[in-house]
């Protein structure tokens, strides 16, 4: 696969000394590990980078090296930008209250993603690369970085192996293509070691023993509908405020609600006295309607995992009774669209 934006793309980069490697509000293993490989990679160039993030890195991320080198705060000279695993404006709202979008939208800037067709698209990016059959963002900066002939170091492919397995659940899900597996296997041989990355995740993932009572309480708190095929927990801002820099709720309950049987999509809640609403969507294979539930309430991700944010519209009731409409509509289409294929 080649990319005709790769060539302009490169030439920016060689006319920039500093590079802003730029994250969404809602970082994940996919964004870090994206930003982080591109900052290796980069510097392998011999340019300066910095890396921003509206929001701090989550401690589940931090078995990552590198972490604590992202910043809330644009640097004060830098020649472009590279925003990684996101195309909307939609999720970068702390860039926007802070004032930083002037100053981004400034300079050059590039977008390398993979989420396919998203709303309010940054209206500054002077190129897009958007591939929807990359399994991750990483996995398109691995692709990008071989045609281009950029340096894929054993520790760029540590990260962008992180990538892949993140939004692939382990590779389990729908979007490991072929061409993820030769990728994968590739890595391996260039001595990357899947076990040693999985047994730093776990070591940073495990949760003190008051996390540990909570994911019981949000366990009792699950309710299951459309015959049990849809799992929700809400998490009210006095939970986030009190659990969250500890653990995110998401990532505690999510994987477990997924492993009930019967269970095809699972939703987290979030909700703020502010009025907002937020949404956490993840699906089990051969159920991936997560992008297009997403979009109908003005966020969006990948077919297995996305998300969305409502700010003072409706009252948390109203969207939640929307969402669970919408999902239960979504299965039943893709129940049909299923069952004609096979006839």
């Amino acid at each position: 696969m080649t990319y005709k934006e790769a060539t302009p793309i490169a030439e920016l980069v060689e006319k920039a000394q500093t590079i802003v490697i730029v994250q969404a509000d809602n970082p994940d293993g996919d964004s870090l590990g994206s930003a982080l490989a591109l900052k290796s990679i980069l510097g392998d160039l011999g340019k300066q980078t910095a890396l921003y993030c509206g929001v701090e890195m989550p401690s589940y991320l931090r078995y990552l090296s590198g972490w604590d080198r992202v910043s809330n705060e644009l640097p004060k000279q830098f020649d472009m930008s590279i925003i990684v695993d996101a195309s909307t404006m939609t999720l970068f709202e702390r860039l926007v209250t802070s004032g930083q979008k002037t100053w981004l939208a400034s300079k050059p800037c590039v977008i390398l993603d993979h989420h396919g067709t998203v709303d309010n698209l940054v209206p500054f990016a002077q190129y897009t690369i958007n591939d929807p059959k990359r399994a991750s963002a990483g996995e398109l900066i691995y692709l990008v970085s071989k045609q281009l002939g950029w340096p894929l170091s054993a520790v760029v492919q540590e990260y962008i192996m992180t990538t892949i397995l993140g939004d692939t659940q382990g590779l389990t899900n729908q979007m490991a293509s072929s061409e993820t597996y030769r990728i994968m296997a590739d890595m391996i041989d260039a001595g990357v070691s899947r076990p040693d990355l999985e047994e730093k995740r776990r070591e940073f993932g495990k949760m003190p023993p008051v996390i540990f009572g909570y994911k019981g309480t949000l366990i009792q708190h699950t309710e299951f509908s459309h015959d049990g095929q849809i799992a929700t927990v809400m998490v009210p801002q006095t939970e986030i405020n009190q659990y969250s820099p500890l653990y995110n709720p998401g990532p505690l309950i999510q994987n477990d609600m997924l492993q009930t049987l019967g269970v095809r999509v699972a939703i987290v809640f979030k909700r703020y006295d502010d009025g907002k609403v937020t949404g956490t969507i993840r699906c089990n294979p051969g159920s991936g309607i997560a992008a297009k539930l997403a979009e109908q309430f003005g966020g969006g991700g990948h077919d297995f995992a996305s998300g969305f944010k409502q700010q003072n519209s409706k009252s948390f009731d109203e969207i939640k009774t929307a969402c669970l409409k919408a999902t239960s509509e979504l299965l039943s289409e893709l129940d049909a669209e299923q069952a004609h294929e096979t006839v």
